[in-house]
């Protein structure tokens, strides 16, 4: 038990810290998920015939101009923004950094100025392959997601929390 518990709350061993930042990142990544694709389908349409998720669950979608899909997808985004980061701010300090480097309330405006920076570029690639490419509402997230991970574990890790 006591091993069990030194390798879910150390935050000192580099490859305990990088599959436990994976595994929290995996919930945030969920949460997110969750948060875009109900936005997405009920609050603000941005999804479209060929999503992955439409053709899977057989969603009823409302079909809207490209220009009202991409600006859709940044809103359904920034909604989802705010509650994965809470997750993934939550996680993390529980489970993968030491906390402390700065006041909490400095940490967690760095964590959301890091995490919205990343978001910001992620959403962007999203805006190019919607526009751009005409790519799916989900392969847009997808490029989203990957960029804002690899973004904000070097930020967390080297600029907020004490590595």
């Amino acid at each position: 038990m006591d091993v069990l518990k030194k390798m879910l709350f150390e935050k000192t061993h580099p490859v305990f810290q990088f599959l436990k930042y994976s595994m929290c990142g995996g919930v945030a990544l969920a949460v997110d998920m969750i948060a875009f694709f109900l936005v997405a389908w009920l609050l603000f349409p941005a999804l479209t015939d060929n999503d992955i998720l439409v053709r899977i669950f057989n969603i009823q979608i409302e079909s809207v101009p490209e220009n009202v899909r991409t600006l859709n997808f940044c809103i359904g985004n920034a909604i989802a923004f705010m509650v994965s980061n809470l997750t993934a701010y939550i996680l993390n300090v529980l489970f993968v950094f030491k906390a402390g480097k700065y006041s909490r309330l400095k940490e967690v405006g760095l964590f959301y100025l890091v995490s919205a920076i990343s978001v910001g570029i992620g959403v962007g690639v999203g805006v190019v392959l919607i526009q751009g490419f005409g790519l799916s509402t989900t392969f847009s997230y997808i490029a989203k997601a990957v960029s804002t991970t690899l973004i904000n574990y070097a930020a967390r890790k080297f600029i907020i929390f004490h590595g």
